[in-house]
């Protein structure tokens, strides 16, 4: 389930405030943040915006590729 548009617009990392992007599938939030590099999993559309359940943007693309 994609993550609704007016959200995307509204929502930030909660480490360095800047902007997130979805993943191609929609699994992910990525900050965009230079040297951040968090993401952040979405659950049936539902951003999990938690620090602790966060992973570095290199581990998440690569668990997607495979």
């Amino acid at each position: 389930m994609p993550v609704d548009s007016r959200l995307m617009d509204i929502l930030a990392c909660p480490v360095c405030t800047a902007p997130l992007r979805a993943d191609a599938r929609e699994t992910a939030l990525t900050c965009r943040g230079t040297g951040c590099g968090r993401a952040y999993p979405v659950v049936d559309g539902i951003p999990v915006l938690i620090v602790d359940e966060s992973l570095a943007a290199a581990s998440v693309s690569g668990a997607l590729d495979a």
